[in-house]
């Protein structure tokens, strides 16, 4: 096995899954983020654009594979695991498919990177990616935190990940449903991804390992953004892709933590990653500079982006997916936070891309109703987030991460019950979806109007507004917000048939009711109390 670039001369092959490798494998340990991008370019992965960053394309797999994930099923994952929303392999099909791997990467040249997951020394954990693309490995390396070269000699892995897009995976063999798979065995600390380019899976296969093992050692994991003010003023926005968190949490009024990753301990809060991983389509200048900037920085990594004539990436060009992203280590941010970690959050935020155009543009909740919309995890798909998914599609993400959840919903919401109650913090819903009808008749909630609210709410001037009382959630709605139009705040009034509003209300509260059924065992009665309500009469 040949080896160059900064590597770890006491790693244990077994740990790392490498054992097995031809003679003739070469494995480029740890290179930096210029070494892989000319890597990368001269093995003809990607290209340049006009100001350096690198484009690659993922082919046919342009979101995750949400589908062909699998975890193994052994007497340590038995009883922890939520099965009813995870699939599972048996551990000797697993071992099978490892083998597979190895006899597939023989020979071949890898890349490998030892990075952290999580900034918080007390909780993070080891992990070692190796890569078939360069520009994998670039892309990990931004995504998570790297050790101080002096750390690497002394870098043992506890979870490594191997990610071999020219693996096709034998569902007869392997017990999967089709040649693509993402297999994870939490008791060896192995994921296997196999036949997709697209990277996103690589850096949630780490979310969803430290979902799995934080909450055992009382730390919440958390799929949410997070900044913080000058006043030590922390905030944690909870979403799905697509619904804001990454755009939102980019202020340059705030010292930005974290774009879609966090665990909250003892200690505060803390970025499990180290870069952001943002959606470009219809990304601009004036709307998100500090994201749009970090797309023109030599070394980013640009996926599924059109370039035009000139070599500038067109990110009003949705022709290869909706999904089209960037990913910088979190330096590229002017205000980012160097250390990765904070105090306990005093604003909760939880975003939701309402496809239904029901949900006022921002309200407040009670503990008891923060918990019950943290476990119901409503929004809408956004079209290429996942494969087959277009247009928008309206669904209940319990804790908005279920894909990312390896145990049941209720270890996670008991986390955050318990952490509101002995931190405080006052817990806002946002709507970034629809206003003015639904998806097809309505219009996106501007931008403008979501960032002068969520403004006003982290300042602490909203804690004085006048507010009603929605009458389908109960939730506390501003009346009037300086810079906002009134018209705005109220849905009902941003509808030009107001009876077709009534109905889609009524129609949306059933949908929370029904979905919320399989919890109700699961939480006391005062978060009962806060679901939504069904009136007999529309007003």
């Amino acid at each position: 096995m040949k080896q160059s670039g900064t590597w770890n001369k006491a790693f244990d092959l077994e740990k790392s899954g490498l054992v097995g490798l031809g003679d003739q494998s070469i494995i480029h340990w740890n290179y930096d983020e210029m070494l892989l991008q000319k890597t990368s370019l001269t093995r003809s992965e990607g290209v340049e654009t006009n100001k350096g960053a690198l484009l690659v394309t993922t082919g046919q797999h342009t979101g995750r594979s949400a589908t062909d994930k699998y975890i193994v099923r052994d007497e340590n994952t038995e009883n922890t695991i939520w099965w009813d929303n995870n699939k599972s392999i048996s551990a000797d099909q697993f071992d099978l498919l490892h083998q597979d791997f190895l006899v597939h990467a023989k020979n071949r040249e890898l890349f490998v990177q030892d990075l952290y997951g999580g900034a918080d020394p007390e909780f993070r954990i080891k992990v070692r990616v190796i890569t078939e693309f360069a520009w994998h490995s670039q892309f990990i390396r931004h995504l998570l935190r790297r050790p101080e070269i002096s750390e690497l000699a002394e870098f043992v892995p506890e979870f490594t990940i191997i990610d071999l897009p020219s693996f096709k995976a034998n569902p007869e063999r392997h017990g999967c449903k089709s040649e693509t798979i993402i297999a994870g065995d939490l008791t060896k600390g192995i994921v296997l991804i196999g036949n997709t380019e697209y990277a996103g899976e690589i850096k949630k296969s780490v979310f969803g390992a430290l979902n799995y093992f934080l909450p055992e050692r009382g730390v919440m994991p958390m799929h949410c953004s997070a900044n913080v003010g000058s006043n030590d003023d922390a905030a944690l926005f909870f979403g799905l892709s697509g619904t804001g968190k990454t755009t939102l949490s980019s202020d340059a009024s705030r010292t930005l933590i974290g774009d879609d990753e966090h665990g909250w301990s003892e200690n505060g809060i803390f970025n499990f990653e180290g870069g952001c991983y943002a959606k470009t389509i219809r990304l601009s200048a004036e709307a998100e500079p500090e994201i749009f900037a970090a797309t023109q920085t030599r070394g980013a990594v640009l996926e599924n982006v059109i370039l035009d004539e000139n070599g500038q990436p067109d990110f009003d060009d949705g022709s290869l997916t909706e999904n089209a992203r960037v990913a910088y280590p979190i330096h590229f941010i002017p205000n980012a936070s160097d250390t990765g970690m904070s105090c306990n959050p005093k604003n909760i935020i939880m975003l939701t891309a309402d496809a239904s155009g029901i949900l006022p543009p921002i309200s407040r909740m009670t503990p008891a109703q923060a918990m019950y919309h943290f476990l119901s995890g409503y929004t809408a798909k956004v079209a290429g987030t996942e494969k087959g998914v277009v247009g928008t599609q309206a669904t209940f993400s319990t804790c908005f991460g279920a894909p990312f959840m390896p145990r049941h919903p209720s270890v996670y919401g008991n986390l955050l019950k318990d952490k509101i109650a002995k931190h405080g913090a006052t817990c806002w819903l946002v709507n970034t979806g629809w206003t003015g009808g639904a998806y097809g008749t309505g219009s996106r909630m501007p931008i403008k109007a979501t960032r002068a609210l969520l403004n006003a709410a982290l300042d602490g001037s909203l804690n004085d507004a006048e507010m009603r009382t929605d009458p389908n959630f109960g939730f506390e709605v501003p009346v009037s917000v300086a810079g906002v139009d009134d018209a705005l705040l109220d849905p009902r009034e941003t509808w030009a048939d107001k009876q077709a509003y009534d109905a889609e209300a009524q129609s949306l509260v059933a949908k929370f009711i029904e979905n919320f059924e399989k919890f109700e065992s699961h939480v006391d009665g005062v978060v009962l109390s806060a679901a939504p309500q069904i009136r007999i009469a529309a007003e």
